[in-house]
């Protein structure tokens, strides 16, 4: 598993180097709390208090599309994993769906590629079935997070209930290196 400070946002990008994922942070006015890079990522962390959860999702979708192809070489050169270790939103909508909470509740995994979210979803307490994208979805499947038939979480409630086994998967499906 990569673990992840309590709230805390990660973008991790493959395509560009740190110093240019630090100098966009910079430039989007998101103050970078902790950097790295690792197995062709490189990726930086901000904190929840001092950063909009969807200002750095926006960032992690953004730098993979048109809006930096001149400056990156080309769209699709990028793509992004953000992974958000806020608890999860109370708001009073979109609780039960795919569509954003609240500014400071943004989906806890995003997958983006040409400019797009192409795979996000909450996790943890089977949020996972109210997913967009189905990038990961054989292997949410294996391990009866979602499905017709969960019967991990019909005998154990408490399975998977702080979604680190859908951390794992997300990082193992993309090689993530862990984010300290």
């Amino acid at each position: 598993m990569n673990p992840i400070a309590p709230n805390t946002y990660v973008i991790y990008a493959r395509g560009l180097d740190l110093p240019t994922l630090t100098a966009v942070s910079t430039e989007a006015a998101l103050p970078v709390r902790t950097a790295g890079e690792s197995d062709g990522w490189a990726w930086v962390t901000y904190d929840a208090a001092a950063v909009s959860g969807a200002a750095a999702l926006r960032l992690a979708c953004d730098i993979t599309g048109f809006r930096y192809d001149e400056r990156f070489g080309g769209p699709d050169r990028v793509v992004t994993v953000f992974l958000a270790s806020t608890p999860a939103c109370e708001c009073p909508h979109g609780q039960n769906y795919g569509v954003p909470h609240c500014d400071d509740h943004p989906f806890h995994y995003s997958y983006s590629r040409g400019g797009f979210e192409l795979d996000y979803f909450n996790i943890g307490m089977r949020r996972e079935a109210n997913r967009s994208g189905d990038l990961l979805i054989r292997e949410l499947l294996a391990a009866g997070i979602v499905g017709r038939e969960t019967p991990v979480y019909d005998a154990d409630p408490s399975y998977n209930a702080d979604g680190a086994v859908t951390m794992r998967i997300i990082t193992e499906h993309f090689g993530l290196p862990a984010a300290n």
